[in-house]
């Protein structure tokens, strides 16, 4: 009970005597020793009945995570979120624009965009649900597998959507680092799994460091009684998927997304690949109508198109190595060898956050990072060679001043 509870008690009986003078009925007043009153005017009649005292007891553990600083929206590239350069497919447009029915719910049994979606992938329809974005199809694997105090398996630094997840699902955090070079430690994994942990949340290529995690490590980890969690944003540009482990393994699920790949980051467009015998589970918990037609018709439209996106894929990955060797060549920035759209890179001599700042106030955004596995790191997305060439020219300015 609050300290303060005898206070709110008072306050709270003060608010429902006022009510009551003013002619409200009892039976539609909740009133609690967590009500806090607040501004009660007894001559308006005034009164304030607290709702955050429904919100379940961890809320004040959670990391806070208010909206981020926003920064203007400004066309072309954006070094630090890993948006395809290229953009959408030009059917896509063209979709949306002659579309009329957008006064009509989607089709909730997702029925075209399942088999266009399970053709590409190289599975049945059946086994296909989408979502807006991946990051509601990881959520509804928390949702399905994890009760209060259940253990999920966290491996990073990766993704901080796994630890969200799990605090938001009163699940208990079994963090297992990655090794210097950002492998994955297997064995302290296994140990976990070996100790009840229940899920596994496996970022492949990983973000922010773009190594991809080999088949035979999914394959030892599929081997223990969990559910192994394989997240594939990045996969098209990694050229490997573990979607072909599913035929062999009920316990794997596959998630992806249009967002980088096809260049739907704004239309919100995620799937999960499933295995048969979990679909009818996943259809019962998943919310109706979750997927948009504007994001249907994008998709439609885009797998109607995948020669010119895997062609523009192309054109990231080998515009990725270029980067990777024109950062090295300075002599004071490592990039790490990645397999997403992104590079990874290593700041030396000079402080990561100064190098962010100095790149800010020139309208160049990357990612900076500050937790023990990343020190002094920095985040760069892939863009079109004049994008390259200008973070370059400008990472060459600043380290013109180091020592």
């Amino acid at each position: 009970m609050p300290s303060d509870a005898p206070e709110r008690i008072t306050r709270a009986k003060d608010i429902v005597g006022l009510a009551l003078e003013k002619g409200l009925p009892a039976e539609d007043l909740y009133v609690d020793t967590l009500v806090i009153p607040i501004g009660v005017d007894p001559e308006a009649g005034n009164y304030y009945l607290d709702a955050v005292r429904f919100v379940y007891n961890r809320l004040d553990e959670l990391p806070e995570n208010l909206p981020p600083v926003k920064y203007p929206r400004t066309p072309g590239y954006r070094p630090t979120a890993d948006e395809n350069p290229y953009g959408a497919s030009p059917k896509v447009a063209s979709a949306l624009g002659g579309f009329s029915d957008y006064h009509v719910y989607p089709d909730a049994g997702q029925t075209a965009v399942r088999e266009a979606v399970g053709r590409y992938v190289g599975v049945e329809p059946e086994q296909i649900v989408l979502g807006s974005g991946s990051d509601e199809m990881l959520g509804m694997a928390a949702t399905l597998f994890l009760d209060p105090g259940d253990a999920l398996v966290n491996a990073p630094p990766t993704f901080g959507m796994y630890e969200f997840l799990a605090n938001i699902h009163n699940a208990r955090l079994a963090t297992v680092p990655r090794r210097e070079d950002f492998a994955l430690d297997l064995p302290a994994m296994e140990r976990a799994l070996d100790e009840g942990a229940k899920l596994v949340y496996l970022a492949s290529p990983n973000n922010p460091t773009g190594n991809a995690v080999q088949p035979d490590e999914i394959e030892r980890l599929l081997g223990h009684d969990a559910v192994i969690v394989i997240d594939e944003a990045y996969a098209e540009f990694a050229g490997e998927s573990a979607v072909g482990l599913m035929a062999d393994h009920g316990n794997l699920i596959v998630i992806r997304t249009f967002s980088k790949w096809a260049g739907l980051a704004g239309l919100r467009a995620g799937y999960a690949v499933l295995p048969p015998d979990l679909v009818e589970i996943v259809w019962r918990a998943k919310v109706p109508y979750n997927l948009s037609v504007a994001s249907e018709q994008a998709i439609l439209a885009s797998l109607d198109d995948v020669e010119t996106l895997l062609e523009n894929v192309r054109l990231v990955v080998e515009e990725r190595e270029r980067l990777g060797e024109r950062l090295s060549a300075t002599g004071w920035i490592r990039p790490y060898p990645s397999a997403g759209n992104f590079v990874l890179c290593e700041v030396r001599g000079i402080a990561a956050r100064d190098v962010r700042d100095r790149l800010r106030a020139r309208g160049i955004l990357v990612r900076y990072f500050d937790e023990p596995a990343l020190r002094n790191c920095i985040r760069i997305s892939v863009g079109l060679p004049r994008d390259t060439d200008r973070v370059v020219d400008a990472l060459s300015e600043i380290g013109a001043t180091v020592g």
